[in-house]
């Protein structure tokens, strides 16, 4: 998983395997579509390691995160959240922590 504005990353941390999470960062990470084997292991990695994971329905990823072991914060965003939801989410970008973004199956933002 590459961040989506790596010229505004500073500090790294490692993540189990060693694969770099620039902070701040938001992560914008594919989800199995139907079959939870489909999922990248750097797709877990990068889950477990982000501060906030900014999802389509929490309730549809809390299965995924349970399955994994992924025990990261989750709330809720989609197209119908409030602003005060994407300012949160603006807030802890600002605030240095790395953040990923997933849709309920697939990649976020591409169908």
């Amino acid at each position: 998983m590459l961040p989506l504005f790596p010229g505004l990353a500073k500090p790294m941390t490692q993540t189990p395997d060693s694969t770099p999470i620039i902070r701040p960062a938001l992560y914008v990470v594919a989800t199995p579509i139907g079959n939870l084997g489909d999922i990248s292991q750097r797709a877990i990695e990068t889950l477990k390691s982000v501060d906030l994971i900014a999802a389509e329905d929490t309730r549809h990823s809390a299965r995924l995160m349970q399955h994994f072991g992924i025990s990261t914060r989750l709330v809720s965003y989609h197209d119908f959240s409030s602003d005060a939801r994407e300012q949160a989410i603006l807030k802890a970008l600002d605030e240095g922590q790395a953040v990923a973004l997933i849709s309920d199956a697939g990649t976020p933002l591409i169908s």
